[in-house]
């Protein structure tokens, strides 16, 4: 029996099986494509739409309807807007200032934006935190339209909804900090450091709940981030993060269940094996991208230990089958995913990451085509 789009996931994300593995392609802004691919993919189904930035710093496109149309993607997602009251200046001529006060520039050959000026970098007090002025939550830019948006999708689509809202602190208090002073004050001023997270998540709580008052009774997914891995572990150890990460996820997430019932989607790049119990805990639903190559994140550990509890979405490598790799071997890429993720439900395919450049456009169409191929249930892979 065939399911709607909205069905399908939500059986997905149930941990029931549906008639096929759904499919995501730019319901996030970590799990879109770059610009200069997604021109080529744009150019390859014929599609002539204005090019759309969804992520300045990442340069990664909005994914017009004929493409996911095209790729019978599952899902579509509604976002804040920018501030009215604190909209990015322009720095010298390749640059610009956030909300934040954070300035990044991207040079003529770069495909991103590089952090230039962190406003809170170098020897601070608490004062310079306590009085660091933070973007107001409730700025009408970021809410206006999103409810008309958000009930267009659920009354005019079979389509699951996506209710993205900002990640929650690890991100903007690095880059207000800047990297080397962020590390140093985890070991030599946690109390700095606890100060600054604070800061950073009351705004975003706040904001997420603006957010959720208006649009998350119509959600089936809500998506929000923090990225606390590398390659080969977590940024910092379990027990650091027990102490000052996970009381301020806590308190985030305890917002967002209060407002939806959606599924809580948690984007976490790298290695972060160790913190999936912690995730888990806090009442994570979803973990993303499920970087494969990183140490300990392989499908066939992460679908047998944690697939009961957790639903995984993405897991194609992106940092060698997709750019580098044959059709024949994105195509074996994703079986050995599917195979290992989807039985019983609790997968959505899509690519590690957002899809880089250099990926050519047959092995993004090469990946689609295998989930058609392997991911109908029930799944019945060698």
């Amino acid at each position: 029996m065939s399911l709607s789009h909205r069905e399908r996931v939500i059986r997905a994300l149930s941990h029931q099986e549906p008639d096929r593995i759904p499919f995501d392609l730019g319901s996030t802004a970590n799990s879109s494509i770059h610009m200069v691919a997604y021109q080529k993919l744009k150019a390859h189904f014929g599609v002539d739409a204005e090019d759309v930035i969804i992520h300045k710093i990442m340069q990664t496109a909005m994914v017009h309807e004929p493409v996911l149309q095209a790729l019978d993607i599952d899902l579509r997602s509604v976002g804040p807007g920018t501030s009215d009251s604190k909209p990015d200046i322009p720095v010298g001529e390749d640059g610009y200032q956030d909300e934040w006060g954070i300035v990044r520039r991207k040079p003529p050959a770069s495909l991103y934006y590089d952090l230039t000026v962190c406003p809170l970098a170098g020897s601070i007090t608490l004062q310079d935190v306590v009085n660091f002025p933070v973007p107001d939550p409730h700025d009408p830019g970021y809410t206006r339209g999103l409810r008309e948006r958000i009930r267009y999708y659920r009354e005019n689509t079979d389509y699951a909804i996506v209710l993205r809202i900002p990640s929650v602190f690890v991100h903007t208090t690095q880059y207000l900090r800047g990297f080397e002073d962020w590390f140093i004050d985890l070991k030599a001023d946690k109390k700095l450091a606890g100060a600054l997270f604070d800061l950073v998540t009351e705004q975003s709580t706040a904001l997420a709940e603006e957010l959720l008052k208006i649009g998350g009774e119509f959600a089936d997914v809500v998506y929000t981030s923090d990225d606390m891995g590398m390659q080969n572990g977590p940024i910092v150890p379990p027990e650091l993060y027990r102490e000052l990460f996970k009381p301020r996820h806590q308190k985030y997430f305890d917002t967002v269940k209060k407002y939806t019932s959606a599924f809580i989607h948690f984007h976490c790049c790298g290695s972060i094996y160790k913190l999936l119990p912690d995730l888990i805990d806090l009442g994570v639903d979803v973990i993303h991208p499920v970087q494969v190559a990183a140490r300990d994140m392989d499908s066939s550990i992460l679908g047998p230990e944690f697939g009961d509890r957790l639903s995984f979405w993405g897991g194609i490598d992106t940092q060698s089958v997709l750019p580098k790799g044959t059709t024949g071997e994105v195509k074996a890429e994703v079986k050995r995913r599917i195979r290992d993720f989807a039985p019983g439900g609790g997968y959505i395919l899509g690519a590690v990451h957002n899809i880089q450049p250099d990926v050519p456009v047959e092995n993004i169409i090469a990946m689609y085509e295998a989930g058609r191929e392997y991911g109908q249930y029930p799944i019945a892979l060698d």
